[in-house]
């Protein structure tokens, strides 16, 4: 249910290292909530034990997989009623970029698991604010059924510094006739050092353009056609390297404006089964054109087109969201994005939507 395509780091650490793994316990239901904001729906799920967060580290690739599970996805079990994977937490332990992620779920034995299982995946720098909402934390990544890469750019990157906590958040489903267990979601993220000798990258901000503005994502879907759209104001200048977009299922387009120069960023037309099923969302890249202008104080306008044959209401159903990375003209004004990270004893049940 996801599509888009960009950027991430490079890390060099003797050697390939498994982190060390705590023995998988039972998957014993909890209560947990899904933190407010981009892709956190603010639900309360059932939380199961024994999922737990692993980084690979391969210096050679200049990459980092890391991996979240085993979860256990019964046949025919909607999101609300499959217990969730706790959020889990990737200290980053360097300073650089992250220029590329490239997302799979896989079983214990590494057999490919299909994305229609998973519902969705979010990155969060807890470290930073988000440049178009700064009442949520950074959205870094996200990815949804249909797994699709966030390829590099070649010269741009996202810069973290180390000790920088990057939340994982993890939402997983099974509307298919086959059940799944043991499954794990694993995304490898190319890395550069910044103490490395290679040129140092252009720092991009991811961009979240949601029909729901700056509140939580996620709404209802009627019956039929129908559509969704939101605002955000612009707050620096730059330019966006790219779009993409993510829907659900029935999700027919999303389309991303900037109401104050009335101009068309990008129509990105969905690919659906012939269930109406999500099964991708295109990518436009301006990178050939140096990137699509946008200066302090532009709108940008997100609307997003459902078609739902269910002939009910499907709640929570739908989200409607343009991302792309923006570069902006000034990154010392970007500065300002930093934060504390609240302490752990704060963070549990927290909703960042503040």
């Amino acid at each position: 249910m996801w599509s888009y395509r960009f950027l991430l780091l490079s890390l060099l650490v003797p050697g390939t290292v498994w982190a060390q793994e705590k023995p998988a316990e039972p998957q014993m239901p909890m209560e947990h909530q899904h933190h407010g904001g981009f892709m956190q729906e603010g639900m309360h799920h059932a939380t199961v034990k024994g999922v737990t967060l692993e980084a690979k580290v391969d210096a050679a690739a200049h990459s980092v997989t890391l991996r979240v599970g085993p979860m256990n996805l019964p046949a025919h079990t909607g999101h609300m009623k499959m217990p969730q994977p706790p959020d889990q937490v990737w200290q980053v332990p360097f300073d650089g970029w992250l220029v590329a992620y490239h997302p799979r779920l896989v079983d214990a034995a590494g057999n490919e698991v299909p994305g229609t299982v998973l519902h969705h995946t979010a990155f969060w720098n807890e470290n930073r604010s988000d440049f178009l909402c700064p009442n949520k934390e950074e959205h870094i990544f996200g990815a949804g059924s249909e797994l699709t890469d966030w390829t590099e750019v070649p010269g741009y990157g996202y810069h973290v510094q180390k000790d920088d906590r990057i939340r994982i958040e993890t939402m997983v489903y099974n509307p298919t006739a086959t059940s799944y267990e043991k499954v794990y979601l694993e995304v490898v993220i190319s890395l550069q050092d910044a103490a490395e000798s290679l040129p140092p990258r252009k720092n991009v901000y991811p961009a979240w353009m949601d029909v729901k503005s700056c509140g939580n994502s996620s709404y209802d879907v009627p019956a039929g056609k129908s559509e969704k759209s939101g605002t955000v104001i612009v707050k620096y200048d730059g330019v966006l390297l790219g779009v993409g977009g993510h829907l659900h299922d029935y999700g027919r387009q999303i389309v991303l404006e900037d109401l104050t120069r009335k101009e068309t960023a990008a129509t990105l037309d969905a690919k659906v089964d012939e269930k109406g099923r999500l099964e991708a969302v295109p990518v436009k890249l301006f990178v050939e054109e140096g990137g699509f202008k946008l200066s302090a104080g532009d709108v940008l306008k997100t609307s997003a087109t459902y078609d739902n044959p269910t002939a009910k209401l499907l709640r929570s159903g739908a989200m409607g969201i343009a991302v792309g990375y923006f570069v902006p003209n000034d990154d010392s004004k970007m500065a300002a994005l930093r934060r504390k990270t609240p302490p752990m004893h704060e963070m549990a049940g927290m909703t960042h939507d503040r």
